[in-house]
């Protein structure tokens, strides 16, 4: 009986314990929500979870410009939309998707408001000419947004082509040497500078990541977007689907190259008188006409 008695003692002892902590573990986090939620209703223009602690931009402009950009993807074709993503990847992303949609809505609103000044804000009333110039500028606030991303693409391509010989070249010596095809276009992208060898950086880290090495050459021929490139992406991988030395179609690969870059000068060579027979037309011959005919029609002026 004494037995069960203590038995009884203890067990209620340990219950009283148990529920005692678990109630106030309980209350504690209770009244930690609650303390938290005091906290935030107090202070000030803080309702909706936002830190005041943030920089302006962070806290206003960035999600301002976002919500801008995604009301702006909802009116812009899917077309549009992919093919201004392409360039972007082209050009190796200047700029972020939505940071570029809100620079192209705010080209849009700049020449919309210099449409409107130009077409209220002057005298005369509105007129043929100021309706052309308006519909001038709202294309140009529309189209200069997109020329400038082309003409990044346009950029990182010419500089691509340029160092894709001697880079080739750099390739060859070292597979030629003994390293492997990964190894050389590894020290090369190490070694080089510009947009190729940043490229190829990428495209080993992709492999890197476990994803074939086709596929990454492949997506990096498609992502330049330079037909010299993508033929030597289909070479090496035709090379290694049919057990072709690697050696070999690099040495080629280099010689064709190099073969293309001096037909480029000789047809950039050619065209050079062809391109400056305009500014001489325009600009050269009319001023030896002043300089050479001037003093003869006053002299003849005089004489009559």
């Amino acid at each position: 009986m004494l037995i069960i008695l203590i038995m009884l003692t203890a067990f209620g002892a340990l219950a009283t314990g148990a529920v005692a902590a678990f109630g106030r573990n309980r209350t504690s986090l209770i009244e930690s929500r609650i303390q938290d939620f005091r906290n935030r209703t107090t202070t000030p223009g803080n309702e909706f979870g936002v830190d005041l602690e943030a920089a302006f931009s962070d806290r206003v402009l960035k999600p301002g410009a976002e919500s801008l950009a995604r009301a702006f993807s909802k009116v812009l074709p899917q077309s549009v939309l992919s093919d201004v993503q392409k360039n972007l990847a082209m050009a190796s992303h200047p700029m972020k998707f939505n940071t570029f949609l809100t620079f192209w809505l705010g080209s849009l609103a700049f020449a919309f408001l210099m449409g409107m000044a130009i077409l209220f804000g002057t005298s005369g009333g509105v007129s043929p000419q100021k309706l052309g110039g308006v519909v001038v500028i709202l294309f140009l606030g529309y189209s200069v947004p997109r020329m400038w991303l082309k003409s990044k693409v346009k950029t990182k391509q010419s500089g691509v082509l340029k160092a894709l010989p001697d880079t080739l070249d750099l390739i060859t010596t070292c597979v030629e040497a003994g390293l492997g095809l990964d190894a050389a276009l590894s020290r090369v992208a190490e070694r080089g500078e510009g947009p190729l060898p940043m490229e190829l950086q990428h495209m080993l880290r992709d492999v890197s990541m476990g994803k074939l090495r086709r596929e990454a050459m492949s997506e990096l021929g498609e992502r330049v977007g330079v037909d010299e490139l993508t033929n030597f992406i289909n070479s090496i991988i035709q090379a290694e689907q049919l057990g072709v030395g690697i050696a070999q179609v690099l040495r080629v690969q280099a010689d064709q190259l190099r073969t293309q870059r001096r037909q480029r000068a000789e047809r950039k060579a050619h065209e050079a008188p062809i391109k400056m027979l305009f500014p001489l037309v325009l600009f050269v011959f009319p001023a030896f006409l002043a300089v050479i005919l001037g003093p003869a029609m006053i002299q003849i002026a005089q004489t009559l």
